[in-house]
């Protein structure tokens, strides 16, 4: 049918309402300003307790939850170091326990099934904490171990450190030798081939591999083997016509040479790594923010023969140690990272958004706190990007070599809510971050969180990669935040902006959701693009939009909510949209849901009910479930503030309508 000038979509004129239509008509009126009542009650209580939890400087962090593999391997490094004490230990063994599942495991995720590799290494770390295998809970795990194949079928990160005791043996893992560090970046397999977070884990990792050493183990692991007398199957090689065949022929290949490597050559290559790695060390100690690099720089650097008082190696454990949360019963639980930048803009987007005036003192000091932490050298990036000029936002306290697009693009977009007594600075900022963005777009049109064109399909096809993402392609909700951000900045009809919008549209899942690399999964990704699409010009009638409704409405819980599993990255056809609700996911369906149009649909009045109903009475959320992504399906977070900000962040727009793209930048921006 076509629209009539009346505003009507049929060939006849509109007629009245009967009066049960009207009646009707204002029930649900009525109904929604009800809702609308319930939703500005919750807002005003996250509102007040988001407030309460800022730090004194200007940032808010909440706990960011992972698995007890960052608390077993503490333990590990500190037994390999000669440095375990007492009282870490007991800590570190009373949060493992708490951890440990009713069949014996440990998972990865809350609620997920049981993990080969991160039962091993609880279990390994309760046997240094003093816990005897025969115990009814170590009996459990032991038994489940070797069910599941033993030690042998573990990861190959997990019996690199039980081959640092002799728990297994070097020449049973995939060689990495450290020479790699002098491949010039045009050849595959570079060092910079691997996406930021694998680069600084390897280049340690390989003088860990050239030198190998074994630390005297203090008990033996037999029970851990599936088979005792045979614990190392030799296993048959892959087709030699495959990509898994000739990798293993490669790292055949690799342990051939190293009977022939030249010593010099060797020595100069691990003097060259060691440099890399000081020359990356943070101003906190720490390498990248994170706490795996962190663990294997400390180890190598040890084995080349820095002593633990060197300065380098006292500031890197002290790093070590500002990753514990130390809780209320005496356990003690590693963060694998700590998130207050990422944490800060999102808490001042959804205060903003919740209504909470542009000049409030707390915004403004989130703000003075974000510039203050604005990256202004050259990283690692500037490999392949020489000539940009540096700019951005890292995830974490210190992380100069690796600021990343994504926090780059919400910094700005909550820089733009506040303001500022400043707006030079912010201005000049926010020019600097969406100059820095800019420059790092991939070739495809996307962008990945660290590097431009890290799309190499070698690295993840290395048996030494067999844990985790290694690279770090474009991804579609990182791509989103950047046209959102450039679509706030005035930018929105820049070709670089559509290049990314195209890449966008052609992401699109045939059901109408988008993949979630950073957060899980369809809900998290459809949450983040619909967003950014209606930002940057497309009207919620585009058919992309709609799709991705029409799947929203599809997969909405019958309590109102969203959730979905983190099995969603290994089955996709099973749990796609499918979970238990959480306030997280649920805001983030109401995020796309309210930009696509659909503010007075039964769908965003179930949602918003639902948060409201949910909510504590000190105006938070309880989350336990993870939804958060490290590494699809292999490593999952739980951050423990997403609960409060993304919530708040929904019922703001719910109330207080979509901050549009030009209203965004009202404060202090510069025409561009």
């Amino acid at each position: 049918m076509t629209a009539t000038t009346d505003g009507s979509t049929g060939a006849l004129p509109p007629r009245a309402a009967s009066a049960s239509e009207t009646d009707t008509t204002t029930s649900a009126a009525a109904g929604t300003a009800d809702v609308r009542d319930v939703a500005a009650h919750a807002i005003q209580r996250a509102t007040d307790f988001l407030l309460a939890s800022q730090d004194a400087e200007g940032w808010w962090k909440g706990d960011l939850e992972t698995n007890v593999t960052m608390d077993a391997e503490d333990l590990l490094l500190r037994q390999f170091l000669g440095i375990r004490d007492e009282s870490t230990t007991r800590a570190a063994a009373l949060f493992i326990r708490g951890e440990q599942r009713e069949d014996g495991t440990w998972a990865t995720f809350f609620g997920g099934p049981g993990a080969l590799s991160t039962t091993i290494e609880a279990y390994v770390a309760l046997r240094l904490a003093g816990d005897a295998p025969d115990e009814p809970h170590m009996a459990r795990a032991s038994a489940w171990v070797r069910d599941q194949g033993g030690i042998a079928s573990a990861r190959v990160f997990t019996r690199i450190w039980l081959a640092l005791f002799g728990w297994w043996k070097w020449d049973d893992l995939p060689e990495l030798p450290p020479e790699l560090i002098y491949l010039p970046k045009w050849v595959p397999l570079n060092i910079y081939d691997f996406g930021c977070w694998a680069r600084q884990t390897i280049v340690p990792l390989t003088v860990v591999s050239a030198k190998r050493p074994v630390r005297p183990a203090p008990f033996a692991l037999d029970e851990l083997h599936a088979d005792p007398a045979d614990p190392s199957p030799v296993r048959p090689l892959a087709p030699v016509a495959s990509w898994d065949g000739a990798f293993q022929r490669l790292d055949r290949a690799l342990h051939a040479y190293r009977k022939v490597a030249p010593g010099p050559l060797r020595r100069a290559a691990m003097n060259t790594a060691a440099r890399w790695i000081i020359e990356r060390q943070e101003n906190d100690g720490c390498w990248g923010g994170i706490q795996p690099p962190a663990v294997y720089s400390v180890i190598a650097l040890h084995l080349l023969g820095y002593d633990l008082e060197h300065p380098v190696m006292r500031a890197g454990l002290e790093s070590l140690d500002r990753f514990a949360i130390w809780r209320e019963d005496g356990a003690r639980m590693i963060e694998a990272c700590q998130s207050p930048v990422w944490d800060t803009c999102l808490a001042t987007i959804a205060l903003a958004d919740a209504g909470l005036p542009a000049d409030h003192p707390q915004l403004v000091k989130a703000a003075d706190w974000m510039l203050g932490e604005e990256i202004v050298r050259p990283g690692d990036w500037a490999v392949k990007r020489p000539g940009l000029p540096p700019g951005g936002w890292a995830f974490e306290f210190h992380n100069d070599n690796y600021p990343d697009i994504d926090d780059t693009a919400e910094v700005a977009l909550a820089l733009r809510r506040v303001k500022h007594h400043d707006p030079e600075r912010l201005d000049k900022a926010i020019g600097r971050g969406v100059r820095w963005t800019l420059g790092m777009q991939s070739k495809n049109g996307g962008w990945g969180a660290f590097d431009v064109d890290n799309t190499s399909p070698f690295p993840n096809r290395l048996p030494f990669c067999d844990f985790g993402e290694v690279i770090d392609p474009p991804s579609a909700d990182v791509t989103a935040h950047v046209v959102e951000m450039l679509a706030a900045e005035g930018l929105a009809h820049d070709p670089r902006t559509r290049r990314g919008i195209e890449w966008l549209l052609a992401e699109q899942e045939a059901n109408g959701s988008w993949f979630g690399r950073w957060g899980v999964n369809y809900v998290y990704g459809t949450g983040s693009v619909v967003p950014a699409l209606v930002a940057a010009g497309l009207p919620g009638s585009h058919p992309a939009i709609r799709r991705s409704v029409a799947w929203l409405e599809t997969v909405q819980n019958d309590d109102g909510g969203w959730g979905e599993d983190l099995r969603s990255y290994d089955d996709a056809a099973e749990w796609s949209g499918r979970g238990a609700s959480t306030a997280s996911q649920t805001a983030w369906a109401l995020l796309a849901l309210l930009a696509a149009g659909e503010r007075e649909s039964k769908a965003v009045e179930r949602a918003v009910s639902w948060l409201a109903a949910t909510q504590s009475a000190d105006g938070s959320w309880d989350e336990p479930y993870f939804t958060g992504t490290g590494f699809p399906w292999d490593f999952s977070i739980n951050y423990h503030l997403y609960r409060q900000v993304f919530p708040l962040t929904a019922l703001g727009r719910y109330v207080h309508g979509e901050p549009l793209a030009g209203r965004l930048g009202s404060f202090g921006r510069s025409g561009r």
